[in-house]
């Protein structure tokens, strides 16, 4: 039995590391597809040439992606410095100050109902061991978790999850900058890929954050086609004082 639980405390520790860098990848995919996508509209609005939408779509995409995985790293490891500086406080005052730390486990488990013989039993058994009491602390009284997560990995898949998703708005100017001659509307392909992404990860977006999945589309889809109508209305009012 003993067993069984244990495999399924680390299935369930996995699916939600998993989970974590999934959420991580949505985020970074939907910067990456509107910030480019943004730059395209204007582009396109000032009827640029194809090779100056794909220097302004890649220069966004390296520079903004990693501007973002780097917002990710320093992120994530901020909360992991913010909770080994709090955590060693905690370590010093059970150290130095027992009695007191005991008062407060004490008060937080009273709040909880804990009261008479049973509640000397629950503090009594928190406080015989440090890291057990430190671990309660933490939880009950700073309402810290302690951050799982790998900064580095986090930034990575921010970059990764930037550079895909916001390769999308650019892949027919490629494509047609590549030599192939399209003979379509580059900006209209351009827009249809972006929405279909646009729609995709939002969807999945939804998944993540357990809400409606046709909220999730329909949000995402506004607030790029909101992003690109204002770019591209922007690209066409220089176009015309410049």
């Amino acid at each position: 039995m003993q067993h069984h639980e244990d495999k399924l405390h680390r299935k369930n520790s996995i699916f939600s590391k998993v989970q974590d860098y999934i959420g991580e990848f949505i985020y970074g995919g939907i910067d990456g597809s509107v910030t480019t996508f943004a730059v395209v509209a204007g582009a396109a609005g000032a009827q640029l040439d194809s090779s100056v939408v794909i220097i302004l779509g890649f220069a966004n995409l390296i520079a903004d992606g990693f501007a973002m995985s780097v917002g990710s790293y320093l992120s994530t490891k901020s909360e992991i410095d913010n909770y080994n500086k709090h955590k060693n406080i905690e370590y010093w005052e059970v150290e130095h100050l027992p009695e007191k730390e005991k008062e407060e486990v004490r008060e937080i488990y009273a709040a909880k109902g804990f009261e008479g013989e049973l509640l000397d039993q629950v503090v009594a058994k928190i406080t015989e061991n440090k890291d057990r009491w430190v671990d309660v602390m933490m939880k009950e009284e700073l309402e810290l978790q302690e951050e799982s997560k790998s900064p580095f990995q986090m930034g990575l898949v921010t970059f990764i999850s930037f550079l895909l998703m916001g390769f999308i708005p650019l892949l027919v100017y490629v494509i047609d900058y590549a030599g192939s001659g399209l003979a379509i509307d580059l900006f209209l392909y351009s827009s249809v890929l972006t929405f279909i992404t646009f729609a995709g990860i939002g969807f999945a977006k939804s998944y993540v954050t357990a809400t409606s999945r046709l909220r999730g589309v329909f949000e995402t889809l506004f607030l790029g086609g909101s992003a690109a109508i204002l770019a591209y209305y922007v690209g066409v009012f220089l176009e015309k004082i410049i």
